[in-house]
């Protein structure tokens, strides 16, 4: 997995049955390189957006129950059928990263978790088919689980983004904490942004509180492994207030240890909020 693609994932982790290693890492695999098109080299707009038709030509193929072109797609095309995946969260997924092509800012929250509608939710919905925890209950708490993740992710990555002229922060909210573009640009991390991020932290973290019933409703390792997801977020969250928001200089991740941390913490909290 590259730095920056769904790390706060511990995708197809030993905690996870060694049958569900492979189609979990296949679907990582279809986001990231999907998402790559959207954000890495040189390309310009029209190639990027080639690329990522490619993908959907693929996912017609198969839905044509024709034989895909790349080796990604033979295989995912065997987990597509043999666990009944829906392709629509794969188009999602396609659409969010075509949206990244060119949509470089948002006004205001309703438009950013829109887009986490269609760039993170879809994992999380996948993933509750493979598991055979598909429900319209659980599809709640994964959503608020991906959605919260991805806005983590955006906390982390303000100064990556921007170096991309994307701003994953709402205009709006910017505005009324005093918080200008030539802020990023300088990397100041003054009282307003510290206001700034705190803010964004909360909902994120209130966001996954929301969806972290999921690892109860779950049994096994699939619930060890959404522990380990949503412990994972909250321990960023910490991060980030520990650093008083300034992702500049200290950008929040999870290292070794804290995995570890958590996996002992995992194994031997009763409820995923011990210790809350």
């Amino acid at each position: 997995m590259t730095e920056k693609h769904y790390e706060n994932f511990p995708v197809a982790s030993i905690a996870l049955p060694r049958a569900m290693r492979k189609p979990v890492s296949l679907i990582y695999a279809f986001a990231r390189q999907a998402d790559d098109f959207a954000d890495e080299g040189e390309l310009n707009r029209e190639e990027r957006i080639a690329l990522l038709n490619g993908f959907r030509l693929e996912l017609e193929r198969i839905r044509n129950r024709k034989e895909p072109e790349s080796a990604l797609f033979m295989e995912l095309a065997t987990v597509i059928r043999q666990y009944g995946l829906p392709l629509q969260p794969f188009h999602d997924l396609l659409d969010a990263f075509t949206q990244d092509v060119g949509k470089k800012r948002y006004e205001n929250f309703t438009e950013l978790i829109a887009y986490c509608e269609k760039s993170a939710n879809p994992v999380g919905r996948l993933l509750l088919i493979l598991y055979g925890a598909d429900s319209e209950r659980n599809r709640f708490y994964s959503d608020r689980i991906c959605s919260s993740l991805q806005l983590i992710n955006f906390l982390q990555d303000v100064a990556i983004d921007y170096a991309m002229d994307r701003i994953y922060l709402p205009q709006d909210e910017m505005m009324r904490f005093g918080i200008s573009e030539s802020d990023i640009a300088s990397r100041h991390a003054g009282q307003p942004w510290q206001a700034l991020m705190a803010f964004q932290a909360d909902r994120a973290g209130k966001m996954m509180l929301e969806g972290a019933p999921l690892a109860q409703t779950m049994k096994g390792r699939f619930a060890f492994e959404m522990k380990l997801i949503v412990l994972g977020g909250l321990a960023i969250l910490d991060k980030l207030e520990k650093a008083g928001g300034d992702v500049y200089r200290n950008r929040p991740r999870l290292e070794r240890s804290d995995w570890l941390y958590l996996v002992l913490r995992g194994l031997f909290s009763g409820s995923i909020f011990d210790g809350k």
